[in-house]
């Protein structure tokens, strides 16, 4: 992001001006002060299709660091699903590259840990374990690559225009 460190702090602390914006067309309804509940879309594989919903707590910044946390959804009972998401966002100040008339720039960096258990229903568990795994393996990391390429774009895009800045070019 072309800004300081301490500018995209500021920007990221106030979640609950982007993150409902940055999250679209992912359907987001607040839940307390910090947590959302997001309905991620309709995903599937060999006949069993989901539509996950999730409850993430965007926890405040703890010395430069953000995590984000699963919570439960109030009234809401996943049914078939579990995911445990556990997230923690680094800001970094870099120099700037290019003929960018701005003074440094900030790299985030990320590191999830995701679990997720799934409840196939019985006529899956006729096809071998191991195409079931495989075939499961690759829907997660197409849903999980999905959404953080569009979400980290938007999040970028959000930043840079209420600031009046160049939106970078995705690497």
């Amino acid at each position: 992001m072309y800004a300081t460190p301490e500018v995209v702090a500021e920007y990221l602390d106030h979640h609950e001006q982007w993150f409902p914006r940055s999250a679209k067309p992912m359907q987001v309804k607040p839940i307390g002060k910090t947590g959302y509940a997001l309905i991620l879309g309709r995903f599937g594989a060999l006949g069993f299709e989901l539509e996950p919903k999730i409850g993430l707590d965007l926890l405040p910044q703890d010395h430069g660091v953000y995590r984000i946390n699963t919570i439960p959804v109030p009234g809401y009972v996943p049914f078939g699903y579990d995911v445990d998401f556990q997230a923690q966002l680094s800001l970094l100040g870099a120099p700037v590259q290019g003929d960018i008339p701005i003074p440094q720039m900030t790299n985030a960096s990320w590191t999830l840990d995701l679990t997720v258990w799934v409840q196939f229903p019985s006529f899956i568990h006729l096809l071998p374990e191991k195409f079931v795994q495989q075939t499961g393996d690759a829907v997660l990391e197409q849903i999980v690559r999905q959404i953080s390429r569009r979400l980290t774009r938007k999040v970028q895009e959000d930043f840079h225009l209420s600031r009046g800045l160049p939106v970078p070019k995705m690497f």
